[in-house]
């Protein structure tokens, strides 16, 4: 029997500090292998080992594409590449985003679940909208532990409150408290094995091969799920919806994957950006036909002048229109239409 010594750990917006509490109180004889991904703009370098490594507990290093997996270290995902598991050995990939994000958390979680099995013990921290949930879904229901940072210590406490949300966690802890918990969980021996069906098999199979940045089409993406009218934001290709039990999520032919809430959270940020292209466009107009209205002013037609500058008022009032939609448009989360249900139902 193996132990549970395959610790995935997915973090975003103020998850730096918990990584950083996290990893300082972890003893520096821990017997597994711990792996995080924490999103970051592919443009900044991948310091996150180097402050790690400045706690002198466990070796945190920037995983390497096909680099073997050793036991007392920490791997972190290098900014803008996916970090997966395999047997024995890590991939570093540049696979479609998934959440909008490259590394992502989902990615991680679901690979090192598929090969891992019940020995993963997976951990959501802090961070914005909800990737890391459907990957603890899959960790979950193929045996392995789920932990959920405590909301209310959190610093942006979208990710574990939507992972709690979705997933039968195990543990929901302070940082504190997960420090011993993790070392007593990676002396257990694992005894069950979770039986998956073969869809629910073939699904994970096919997803951590898009991950790998195998062709999403020839893993026969279209198969898994169901279409929907909905298009990438990202390639604008078909999306499917996929289910994890209570979850729903969308995938694109070409592979990139988003959660419901980071599809409704793009969709409502391109909307903004529409909205301001069509102001853009109008304004150009109205700059055109007052510029044609002097143009037949100077050569004195003051009645087809009179027309473009008519028409140029008319285009102000439609640019306005627009502009007022703007300015009341709204940046819609799950997160934030749930509040608002329950911020409703508390003034009834």
């Amino acid at each position: 029997m193996e132990k549970r010594n395959i610790i995935v750990i997915g973090a975003s917006a103020g998850g730096f500090e918990a990584i950083k509490q996290l990893t300082a109180a972890l003893p520096a004889d821990l017997d597994a292998a711990i792996f995080i991904v924490w999103h970051m703009s592919p443009d900044v370098t991948g310091i996150l080992p180097q402050v790690i490594n400045r706690k002198k507990t466990l070796l945190a290093t920037n995983a390497i594409d096909n680099e073997p997996i050793v036991a007392n270290r920490i791997y972190v995902a290098p900014p803008d590449r996916h970090l997966l598991l395999e047997q024995g050995f890590l991939r570093i990939t540049r696979g479609p985003k998934e959440n909008r994000f490259r590394p992502a958390v989902d990615p991680l979680f679901r690979s090192a679940a598929y090969i891992y099995g019940a020995r993963v013990i997976g951990i959501v921290l802090s961070g914005a909208l909800d990737d890391g949930t459907s990957g603890l879904w899959t960790i979950k229901n193929r045996g392995g532990i789920a932990i959920v940072q405590e909301p209310a210590e959190a610093e942006v406490p979208s990710m574990p409150e939507n992972a709690i949300a979705a997933v039968e966690v195990d543990y929901r802890l302070s940082i504190a408290e997960m420090v011993p918990l993790i070392i007593r969980l990676t002396s257990e021996r694992v005894h069950e094995v979770n039986h998956i069906d073969m869809e629910e098999q073939k699904k994970t199979d096919m997803e951590v091969a898009i991950a790998r940045q195998d062709h999403a089409l020839e893993q026969r993406v279209l198969d898994v799920g169901k279409l929907t009218p909905y298009a990438c934001p990202e390639c604008h290709g078909v999306l499917s919806a996929i289910t994890d039990g209570p979850i729903i999520r969308y995938r694109c032919h070409t592979g990139h994957a988003y959660s419901a809430d980071s599809l409704l959270t793009t969709i409502t940020e391109k909307i903004e950006d529409t909205l301001w292209s069509a102001i853009r466009g109008v304004e150009e107009s109205i700059l055109l036909l007052n510029n044609l209205g002097d143009h037949y002013a100077e050569k004195n037609q003051p009645k087809v002048a009179a027309m473009y500058f008519k028409k140029a008022k008319e285009a102000e009032s439609r640019a306005d229109l627009v502009r007022q939609t703007v300015f009341s448009h709204e940046h819609l989360t799950t997160t934030r239409i749930s509040k608002q249900a329950h911020e409703e139902e508390e003034g009834k």
